[in-house]
Formats: structure tokens, sequence, C-alpha cells
């Protein structure tokens, strides 16, 4: 009887292991609480928070162009797919219609955000499961797009380019010849990164078959983005609700129905292709005009007519120093990111200031299925499925 008895407190012992928060593979300060039956994990708890900057509160007391800056720090690998959502929700409240060209520029810039990300995501994903020259290759052709934000905004990537009204500036001379050498480039190059992976017989066993999910639990947890996708669900808001021109281009949004780390690889690189599709045709067919929409009271005046004209000097005096009022109203705007489903929720009172910004960030969503994806496998396997995720911390703490 007391042999039973010892047994079976052995075979029901288990271990709790914290995984982070400094832990690399974790992408950020996230700490999992793990408990261990040997090798097989019973269950996982996502611990957030260690993030929290308070922006969505910050926003209460910055004027509507102000609080652009910080919409670059939530999602800081996709930060003018924040932008783009911010301003779309404070021209929807001020009912500006934006010019062609800013809108085409957009898009061009947003999904060279998108790749941007997607290499980010890859690079760091590869090199958790052990494929270093698949991070130094990545990089490389991150550098690339880099440089091009620089260009057009003077940062590398806290870069507030996109402004409520437009563009923050007209775009750079020679940047149609720095855009074109970029996406000549990069099909090749994603060719290189599928040579050293997609067949690759090791990054098919740590992949294949890892982190399932059923559709259902993800749907009810509020997962969106390539993860829904990967899974057989072709919903992507560019097609869905287009916005900023979308509807324009000729693109294809792909989708798996294998719904496991592989599949959410192969997905995400096809989207890679997609987007340097969207880039190509925003630079071939880019429409002539303004950078920014004409309301005096709103966007800031032409700086050689703020020198020329009183009338300019005065509009550009009062909007850095008070602002400008919005009418009072409440919108919410959604934008495809890398990640999936950002959207801004925005309440206006009348005044210079927002009354409330709430921000849906795809990664809060994607972690809460963190239990679901990860329980009953391997610890392993943790690290191969926690990466297929993609989540971004500032994007869940806020």
């Amino acid at each position: 009887m007391a042999t039973e008895t010892t047994e079976k407190q052995k075979s029901t012992r288990t271990m709790v292991l914290n995984m982070g928060p400094q832990h690399p593979s974790t992408h950020g300060v996230l700490r999992l609480l793990l408990e261990l039956d040997g090798e097989t994990l019973l269950k996982a708890v996502p611990d957030i928070g260690f993030l929290h900057t308070g922006i969505e509160k910050e926003f209460e007391v910055k004027t509507y162009q102000q609080g652009v800056t910080l919409t670059d720090r939530i999602d800081y690998l996709a930060p003018l797919s924040n932008n783009l959502t911010y301003c779309l929700a404070a021209e929807k409240l001020l009912g500006l219609e934006i010019p062609e060209h800013a809108q085409w520029m957009r898009v061009m810039l947003t999904e060279l955000t998108r790749l941007n990300s997607h290499l980010v995501w890859l690079a760091t994903h590869a090199i958790d499961i052990g494929a270093m020259s698949v991070f130094l290759y990545c990089f490389r052709e991150r550098e690339e797009i880099l440089r091009i934000f620089e260009m057009f905004s003077g940062q590398r990537m806290m870069t507030s380019y996109f402004r409520i009204g437009g563009l923050a500036l007209p775009a750079p001379r020679g940047w149609q010849k720095r855009v074109k050498d970029f996406i000549d480039i990069f099909p090749e190059r994603i060719d290189q990164y599928e040579n050293l992976l997609t067949n690759n017989q090791i990054w098919i066993g740590r992949t294949k078959g890892v982190g399932y999910i059923s559709l259902e639990d993800m749907l009810d947890l509020g997962v969106t983005g390539p993860m829904l996708r990967a899974a057989g669900l072709k919903v992507d808001a560019r097609k869905d609700s287009p916005y900023s021109s979308y509807e324009k281009f000729d693109f294809e949004v792909p989708t798996r129905t294998e719904n496991d780390v592989y599949a959410r690889y192969l997905l995400r690189v096809e989207e890679m292709r997609q987007s340097t599709k969207i880039i190509r045709q925003a630079l071939e067919g880019m429409p002539s005009g303004s950078h920014q929409a004409d309301a005096p009271g709103v966007v800031l005046p032409d700086r050689e007519k703020m020198k020329t004209q009183m009338e300019s000097l005065i509009y550009h005096f009062k909007i850095v120093t008070e602002g400008f009022r919005v009418p009072e109203g409440e919108v919410y705007q959604a934008v495809e990111s890398p990640r999936g489903e950002v959207g801004c929720y925005m309440v206006s009172d009348g005044t210079q200031k927002p009354f409330r910004v709430h921000w849906r960030g795809p990664s809060f969503g994607n972690l809460q299925c963190t239990g679901k994806l990860i329980e009953g496998t391997l610890i392993a396997d943790v690290i191969a499925a926690l990466g297929s995720m993609d989540f971004v911390l500032g994007d869940t703490d806020r």
C-alpha cells in the first residue's frame, strides 16, 4: 500500500518553471508561468504588463497632432501601421478628404512596414530554432527598408511620417529609384530564405504539427491576422473593409489550412511576396498631387507660404501652440497590421485633445491563446510555437 502511494505521488509531481521576463525567445518582457510534468507542458499562464507605458492615457493630454508620435511606440515594429490607424480615425471625425497621392504613398510605406516587421519576425523565429544564417540575411534586407524610411522622414524607426491630413513632408527626390532598387532584388532574397528553410528537414521537424489550436478557440480568444489565415479563414481588413485606396490594388490574401507553426511560416513568406506586388503597383501608378489635404486650420501650411503670407503664419502658430478642434463624436478605425487587426477607438468632446483613445492591439488578442497553443506539448516546442505568434509586447501592454 505504501509503495502504491509513493508511485502515485511520483507520477503526479509537477514542476513550475518561470520562462522570462528576460528570456530572449519571448522577444520582450513577457513572463510565462509553465507547469511541467517531465518535459510535457501541462499548463501555461502568460504574465504581461512589464512594459506598460500608459500611452492610452497620455493621448488625453496631447493635441491630436502630437498624438501621432505616441502611436509609433505602441507596436514598435510596425509604427507606420499605427500612424495610419490613428490618422484615419481622426480624419473620419474631421471629415477630411485625403489627396490620392497621399493615400497611395501611405499604402506603399505601410506595405514596406509589413515587410520590415515580417523580416524581423522571420529572423528572430529562425534564430530561436537554430537557423543563424537566416537572421543575418533578413536583417540585411531590413536595413535597406530602414534607409528608405530615413530618406522619407529623417528617422529609421519612429518616423511619425503620416500626419492627420496626409503626410508630414513631400516625398524626397530620388525615392522612386531607391524603392525600385529594393523591390527589384527582394523577391530573389525571399527565394534565398525559402531555400534555407522550406525543405530543410530540421526546420520541418521543429515546426510541422507543432502549435496547433482550433479555429474556434482562436475566434473566441480574439486572435486575428496571419494566425487566422494559416487556419484557413480568409480575413484581411485591406480586402474586407478597404481603406486608403487599397481597393485599387491587385493582390491576394494567402491562406493555409494546416494551422501549425510551419503553415504560419509559409503564409508570412507569401504575404511578403504580395506586399512586394502592392509596393510595385504603388510605385508604378503613383498619382501626382499634393501630399496633404487642403485644410488650413488642421494641416500645417507650406513653409514658403508661412514665410511670406501673414495668414499662413497665423495658422501655423495656432496649430503648433494650440492644436485644432475636432467635432464631437466617436469612431472606430481598423487597419490590417503585420500582426492582425489593429483598431483605434477615438472619442472627441469638441476640444483640441481627444477625450478618449483606446487601442485594439492585435498582439494582446494573439497572446491570449498562449495556453491553448502550447499546453500538452514538449517544452522544446514552446519556443517554436511562441515565435509563430509574432507578438510585440509594447502592443500588448500599451
